[in-house]
């Protein structure tokens, strides 16, 4: 069972589209690291994956139960 799953998450601020179409999951006992340039989107997939930030597109789901949905 995955741990976390993000399916097609997208966000932006205004007109600035940060997060376009992303989706990953991790499973138990996995280890994953984000890495890329700044301003890359790494900071705001991490607030959309805990809550922090509302998504405007996709799923995130938690242990199977879809936590946040637009």
């Amino acid at each position: 069972m995955n741990l976390l799953e993000l399916n097609h998450v997208e966000k932006s601020f205004g007109d600035l589209s940060v997060l376009k179409d992303i989706s990953l999951s991790v499973s138990e006992g996995e280890i994953v690291s984000i890495i890329g340039p700044s301003g890359s989107g790494k900071s705001t997939l991490l607030r959309c994956a805990t809550m922090l930030e509302e998504i405007d597109g996709g799923e995130i789901r938690y242990m199977g139960e879809t936590v946040a949905s637009a």
